[in-house]
């Protein structure tokens, strides 16, 4: 599976399907970080991401910051 991406395809299927669940959270811009660390960075933020991923959303973290997008992604 040389080149496969999981979180763009997953995300491609969403658009294409015009989905509005299962919500999302990808960290791959900070996988450098341990597993629990992640977790941390995730419940740090729950409060703000919460009533999006209830909707139906990829949230998406950076090293910059978080993006969302609401599903059905256009």
């Amino acid at each position: 599976l040389a080149g496969w991406r999981a979180d763009t395809d997953f995300g491609a299927l969403l658009a294409h399907a015009r989905a509005t669940e299962p919500s999302v959270v990808l960290v791959r811009e900070i996988l450098e970080l341990r597993p629990p660390d992640l977790v941390d960075i995730v419940l740090e933020h729950l409060d703000v991401l919460e009533p999006h991923l209830e909707t139906g959303a990829i949230a998406a973290f950076t090293t910059t910051g978080i993006r969302v997008r609401a599903l059905p992604l256009r």
